[in-house]
């Protein structure tokens, strides 16, 4: 080899080392937390995606926290970012939104959800679209109608698996939370098309954490053909109630519509589809993977079941008609039922982590955020954090006696925080309540098989958890 050929070697091994050594030392005007940025480009995002089955905090996120304490640094999906599984840090993350921080997610759930989506989008736009959400969702259309429907669909669903010789949980609470929503939605007839529409989100629902490689015979290429039938269905809805204007259906869709015709209305067709998008995956598939832990902490403590049937039947025993819907009033005064609720999505964790992305150097507790970073909030870390709660992989509704769950805190993060606080909160809580009022008052239910939790780092159950239910004998 000639002199040139090993100036260009030399050259290019310094090259190489000092761009690797500018990714594991980024720069920044002061302190950055402690923490590996892992290999160049790919960081440590291997580590984050691996599976580990039950529900004590992520390996990856443990190992860091005892190595380099409560607040770290990493790389995931080519990005830097900061780990938070300090309760003040992320109650002022929350509390800084749209100031300081902005809500992120990664180009593949951009891809996902649309460019134009309320997951995506900040300030006004964001909570233009929030409040059409809570339209749907909000406390007041819960009394109104709401309630009256997820009781009568709940009682339909659970009466339909009483005659099956078995069940698997979590796909059929997510055909029945879909089915409701969609009718709600978009009246779609459960009975005719709702099952074809289904499938197509759980197309989506596979590739949704996946790396965006979007070529046949991939997660994110199934997950992206789901989201255009999915879109193209919306599409054909919202063209025929155009051509139709006089028809009303009286759901969600006549609300966009007016919207959509308001002089200087700020929403668009692609806005609209795009909610109504976002709003059918999310109403039912973070609900439905709640209940099949509920039903599977329940399976396991007798007891727990035990105190809520007393709750529930004591109910029942008020009533002049015992076979009535549930009131307002009632749902309110079911106490230890909102107990079993926030101990079951304090331990379920379906949101392994919440996104930010820093809009301006910050410093706090003796470091600095660099503009542009991202910033993890790691809800497992608090909600499993043994000085926070005693024996906290323990299955205890009573630790939440006298607590008030309803907005979230420091401590309790199940449905995020600031102004993205989950729009649809009071809504999933409405429909376990229901769900697990009539469960406990009409029928019991032994495990059949299944029911292993694994987490990559979100949750799923590869084998399903199958049970049989039975009607009680009055």
């Amino acid at each position: 080899m000639g002199p040139i050929g090993v100036c260009m070697i030399t050259f290019a091994i310094v090259w190489i080392s000092r761009w690797i050594y500018r990714w594991r030392n980024p720069k920044c005007n002061g302190k950055i937390p402690p923490g590996s940025m892992g290999f160049p480009l790919l960081g440590e995002t291997f580590s984050f995606f691996s599976s580990y089955t039950g529900s004590d905090v992520h390996p990856f996120v443990r190992t860091r926290m005892e190595r380099y304490g409560p607040i770290f640094k990493t790389s995931l999906v080519g990005q830097p970012v900061i780990v938070s599984t300090d309760q003040d840090f992320n109650h002022f993350i929350f509390q800084k939104e749209d100031r300081l921080f902005q809500g992120w997610w990664p180009e593949s759930f951009k891809e996902i959800f649309g460019t134009q989506s309320m997951g995506t989008l900040h300030g006004f736009l964001h909570k233009y679209l929030r409040g059409l959400g809570l339209k749907l969702f909000g406390v007041e259309t819960l009394k109104g109608s709401l309630l009256r429907e997820v009781d009568q669909s709940v009682r339909r669903t659970l009466s339909s698996w009483s005659t099956q010789p078995s069940l698997e949980v979590k796909e059929s609470t997510s055909a029945m939370i879909f089915d409701l929503t969609a009718k709600r939605l978009i009246s779609y007839d459960s009975s005719a098309s709702s099952k074809k529409l289904r499938e197509n989100f759980y197309a989506f629902l596979d590739g949704l954490i996946s790396f965006p490689i979007n070529i046949p015979g991939t997660s994110f290429y199934k997950c992206m053909q789901g989201r255009k039938k999915a879109m193209k269905v919306l599409k054909n809805m919202l063209d025929e109630r155009h051509a139709s204007p006089k028809e009303r259906c009286g759901d969600f869709f006549d609300l966009l519509i007016d919207e959509l015709k308001k002089e200087g209305s700020m929403l668009t067709e692609e806005l609209a589809l795009n909610l109504m998008f976002a709003l059918l995956f999310a109403s039912y598939e973070t609900t439905s993977s709640a209940l099949t832990v509920a039903m599977k902490l329940l399976a396991d403590h007798p007891h727990v079941v035990e105190r809520l049937t007393e709750e529930h039947e004591e109910i029942l025993r008020r009533r002049e008609d015992p076979d009535s819907s549930i009131t307002w009033e009632e749902y309110k005064s079911m106490t230890f039922t909102s107990q079993v609720i926030s101990e079951t999505v304090r331990l379920a964790n379906i949101a392994p982590g919440i996104f930010r992305r820093a809009t301006e150097d910050i410093k706090i507790k003796g470091y600095t955020i660099p503009s542009g970073w991202l910033v993890m909030v790691c809800p497992p870390a608090v909600h499993l954090n043994p000085t926070m709660y005693e024996y906290p992989l323990k299955f205890n509704p009573w630790r939440w006696e006298n607590v008030d769950t309803s907005q979230g805190s420091k401590n309790f993060m199940a449905f995020g925080g600031g102004t993205r606080f989950c729009a649809g909160a009071d809504f999933s809580r409405l429909q376990m309540t229901i769900f697990l009022h009539h469960l406990v008052t009409k029928y019991r239910w032994i495990a059949v098989k299944g029911g292993e939790i694994v987490r990559s780092p979100g949750l799923s159950f590869p084998n399903g958890f199958h049970i049989q239910l039975f009607q009680k004998h009055k």
